[in-house]
């Protein structure tokens, strides 16, 4: 499982020109499930993302996390964040969980996260997506299930 986390002002996606999710101070998780994900991943994942300690203390200092701050996150399932690029000009997916068995994962892993009290937001899964943002920091963080566990 992979994520890319952006701290954001304010982010939002839409479809077909409508918003269908929009957040103010926040993440932005950019979520890219692979084959051979598990529950596992998506509980450690959940549990880094809110716990992650990127949002200014009183000092300046990145020492808060989502949960300290009471920030929203904006959830964006995106395959291509398994792209395989490493031959030819066009990128293989190969290794991305087909869209029958991530659409329920990600569902899954958007239930972990309100289960923390989060306020998530979503965009469409397997939709073509518009998706806006205000990178604050700018801090983006790529966060990777399968280096920290097997």
């Amino acid at each position: 499982m992979k994520v890319v986390l952006q701290r954001v002002t304010w982010a939002e996606v839409k479809v077909d020109g409508d918003v269908v999710g929009r957040i103010g101070p926040g993440l932005l998780a950019l979520v890219g499930l692979g084959e051979g994900d598990k529950q596992a991943d998506l509980v450690w994942m959940a549990r880094k993302v809110v716990h992650l300690r990127i949002f200014k203390d009183d000092a300046g200092k990145m020492n808060r996390s989502l949960l300290d701050c009471g920030g929203d996150l904006l959830a964006v399932s995106q395959f291509t964040l398994y792209a395989d690029s490493r031959k030819g000009r066009r990128p293989s997916f190969v290794k991305a969980l087909h869209p029958e068995q991530a659409n329920p994962m990600f569902e899954r892993f958007v239930t972990m996260l309100t289960e923390y009290g989060v306020n998530v937001e979503t965009g469409r899964f397997g939709e073509n997506m518009d998706v806006s943002l205000c990178n604050q920091g700018p801090v983006t963080i790529i966060l990777e299930s399968e280096c920290f566990h097997s």
